[in-house]
């Protein structure tokens, strides 16, 4: 079958376009803008595409299109394949139909961590001799692509809760034939398709419906969020984090330079102790969600340690890029307060006596927006000196909307922040 890719250099319509051709598909696609690392991913396994949008790109015969969720009404390659009467498909639906049905499906929900956590769990289910299936929108470290078909009978799918495709407005998770699902945590985003948090509350309230009742959720006990849209089940809810209440418990958590290491207690058996190559607190949550998911599909801990003891992390999650003279480069993909917080103080832990600077591109749907202003006062004063760039397509969100840079660098200021 012909699939061109509307969309293709997209972390995970890029990933999945590489999984199609190796499926025995005839993958072409096009974008307007496309960027390491997904020009690295498509360029090294030859992916043909089409920089730009015309109805010249469209294949010649029949053939599906998959169109990504970046794409609306006016695109001159959807329009034209609209007049063509050619098969549409999101993302999610050609993923479900062609790679996930059939399978158990493990899906990793959450405002943070998607990427990372789906990444650790494919990795452990790879260690241990599973052969996972996996789509990470992202760029795996311990794999050379982001989506993989696999040769087991799992598949591991970063379930984002963002809108499907322009005529499918409902959560791209939806769509994954959920078996086990982890939600990690809760927090409002996305503040051009969700008003309010209770929106999102919804969807994953919806999510959680579609669990059969021979699955499990797996949730973070110490997440209020979390907790609220998983109170009614038709599975079985296990819990974990640090809280004492938790089913599986996280402590003795220590934070270093070269990674961190922590200690899983798991209900009625021995506790195990695991050291992971990335640093934060975070990392560690992140972590533990893994291992409680290949725990419960009867992965041993042994083979958890060794896994998460040379996980590589996704590209552009506190990636150390390299040193000038003697300050240290990181980039990591925070777009969000909390997340920002997050990776400024395991920074500001790990290196307490530096000087912390920190370069802010306000690029996200959200971040573009008002709605975090003083919150992000709040995550970016973790930091001593602060550089922003100016609004990601701010010519499309109206001014009064807009997150305030002028007002942000004051509010800064006056705290004693650069």
């Amino acid at each position: 079958m012909r699939v061109h890719f509307l969309g293709i250099a997209g972390t995970a319509m890029g990933s999945v376009a590489v999984m199609a051709q190796q499926a025995g598909f005839q993958v072409s696609g096009s974008d307007q803008a496309v960027y390491p690392p997904m020009s690295e991913v498509l360029a090294r396994h030859g992916i043909p595409y089409q920089k730009g949008y015309s109805a010249d790109n469209l294949p010649r015969g029949e053939a599906l299109i998959v169109v990504g969720n970046a794409i609306s009404r006016g695109n001159p390659e959807l329009e034209a394949a609209l007049n063509r009467h050619l098969r549409l498909s999101s993302l999610s639906e050609f993923l479900r139909e062609n790679f996930i049905r059939g399978c158990t499906s493990l899906v990793i929900t959450g405002t943070h961590g998607k990427t990372t956590t789906t990444s650790m769990t494919a990795h452990i289910f790879e260690v241990a001799g599973k052969e996972p299936g996996f789509m990470i929108a992202g760029a795996p470290g311990n794999f050379s692509v982001g989506a993989r078909k696999g040769g087991g009978k799992f598949f591991i799918t970063e379930g984002d809760e963002y809108d499907t495709v322009f005529y499918d407005k409902r959560s791209k998770f939806l769509h994954y034939l959920p078996d086990m699902v982890v939600i990690n945590n809760l927090e409002f985003d996305h503040a051009d398709i969700f008003s309010s948090l209770d929106e999102i509350k919804k969807s994953f309230r919806l999510l959680v419906n579609l669990i059969p009742s021979q699955g499990i959720v797996l949730v973070n006990g110490d997440d209020s969020n979390a907790l609220e849209v998983s109170e009614q089940t038709f599975c079985p809810r296990l819990t974990f984090g640090t809280s004492a209440n938790c089913d599986f418990r996280l402590s003795d958590f220590i934070n270093r330079v070269d990674g961190c290491q922590f200690v899983i207690h798991p209900p009625n058996t021995a506790p195990f102790s695991i050291k992971l190559p990335v640093a934060g607190q975070h990392n560690a949550r992140n972590a533990l969600a893994a291992a409680v998911l290949a725990l419960q599909n009867g992965i041993a801990p042994q083979d958890i340690q060794q896994a998460l003891a040379i996980f590589i992390p996704v590209r552009r999650r506190l990636e150390k890029k390299g040193t000038v003279g003697d300050i240290l480069i990181y980039d990591d993909f925070a777009h969000h307060p909390t997340a920002i917080a997050l990776t400024l103080q395991t920074l500001r832990d790990l290196y307490p006596h530096r000087r912390l600077v920190a370069v802010f591109e306000p690029r996200s749907n959200t971040m573009v927006r008002n709605f975090f202003q003083n919150k992000l006062v709040e995550s970016l004063a973790v930091a001593d000196v602060i550089y922003c760039s100016d609004l990601h397509r701010k010519e499309k969100i109206p001014e009064a909307e807009q997150l305030n840079l002028e007002r942000l660098a004051f509010d800064l200021n006056r705290i004693g922040k650069k």
